[in-house]
């Protein structure tokens, strides 16, 4: 199978672990405040040329934003991922496990400086809704689907 091909599946199975990560992190008390309904309201202005809100908490909801949500989460997942392979060809070799885990917490910039930002919580979610940490949150939500993208292409290689 092609190489960008498996890493876009990576990128898909990585995001689900994310989103496993992340329901583990909530019962521990560590929140970024994002969550899919979020995503698909943003992804809703998006397509009609509203890029960022003041807080998008205030911003009303949107019919499907939760479905659409989901499913801009995992093809983004997928996306981002695309830039793994060729992340590795200018990196120095590495077992897939471990490319992916650094490749997992260097995709944590994007919600840092876009999402969050985006979403009117300025850089790493500084004035995100209460009690959340986003700067903790985002790289802990990140390892494993960096480890998803490292672990579905060791699979393929035969590598650990």
């Amino acid at each position: 199978m092609n190489t960008f091909a498996l890493a876009f599946l990576g990128g898909i199975f990585g995001a689900v672990l994310m989103d496993i990560a992340e329901t583990g992190m909530a019962s521990a008390g560590i929140r970024s405040g994002v969550n899919v309904a979020l995503v698909g309201r943003w992804f809703l202005g998006l397509t009609r040329g509203r890029v960022a809100h003041t807080d998008i908490q205030a911003s009303p909801s949107l019919p499907r934003e939760a479905g659409l949500g989901w499913a801009f989460h995992l093809l983004i997942g997928g996306g981002v991922a695309l830039i793994y392979p060729a992340a590795l060809l200018v990196g120095m070799p590495m077992p897939p496990i471990l490319s992916g885990l650094l490749f997992g917490l260097a995709t944590s910039a994007l919600p840092w400086f876009v999402l969050l930002p985006a979403f009117g919580w300025g850089w790493f979610g500084r004035r995100g809704p209460h009690g959340t940490n986003a700067l903790l949150a985002s790289p802990l939500a990140h390892i494993p689907y960096g480890i998803g993208i490292g672990a579905v292409m060791a699979l393929h290689s035969g590598l650990p």
